[in-house]
C-alpha cells in the first residue's frame, strides 16, 4: 500500500509510534518505538532480540498507532492506526537508530550511546490498511 503524504509527514515529524505485536497467547504486547520510512515500508530498529522481535518472528501481524498534533473539523485529535505485516532483518540496527535519533532526539546526537553496539534487528512493516481520524481516512470526521 502506498503511504499517504499526510502519514509520511506525520512519521517524518518524529511523532512517537506505538507498536503492537501479538504474544504467544494472543494477548497484545505494546511498545513505544522510533520509526522511519524506506519507500512505503515502515522501519524500526532494535538492539536486543526483545519480545517484539520474537513476537514478529512468530506472527507477522502488527499495528502502529500515531497521534497527530492536529484536530479534525469536528475538533477531534487526529490519529492514524496502521495495520500491517512485519518481518525481521538481521543487522543494521545501529545505523538505522542513528538516523532516527536525528529526528527523535536532535541533530548531532550519537545513538546508540555506546562503542561497538550489537548489530541488532530491523523490523520492516508493509502497511495493509489505515484507519483513525484524519485526512488519511477519506472520511470527514
Amino acid at each position: 500500500m502506498k503511504i499517504p503524504a499526510e502519514i509520511r509527514t506525520l512519521i517524518e515529524s518524529g511523532t512517537p509510534a506505538h507498536l503492537v505485536t501479538l504474544n504467544r497467547d494472543g494477548s497484545p504486547q505494546l511498545t513505544l518505538v522510533w520509526i522511519g520510512l524506506e519507500g512505503d515500508d515502515i522501519v524500526a530498529a532494535h538492539l536486543p532480540e526483545n519480545r517484539k522481535v520474537k513476537n514478529i518472528r512468530r506472527d507477522p501481524r502488527v499495528v502502529i498507532s500515531l497521534q497527530a498534533n492536529t484536530k479534525s473539523a469536528m475538533g477531534l485529535t487526529e490519529y492514524a492506526v496502521l495495520y500491517g505485516e512485519a518481518h525481521i532483518e538481521e543487522g543494521g540496527a545501529p545505523e538505522l537508530l542513528q538516523k532516527l535519533a536525528e529526528v527523535y532526539i536532535g541533530a548531532g546526537v550519537k545513538f546508540p550511546p555506546m562503542d561497538n553496539p550489537p548489530r541488532g534487528y530491523i523490523t520492516r512493516i508493509k502497511v495493509k490498511r489505515i484507519e483513525g481520524v484524519g485526512p488519511w481516512t477519506g472520511r470527514p470526521v
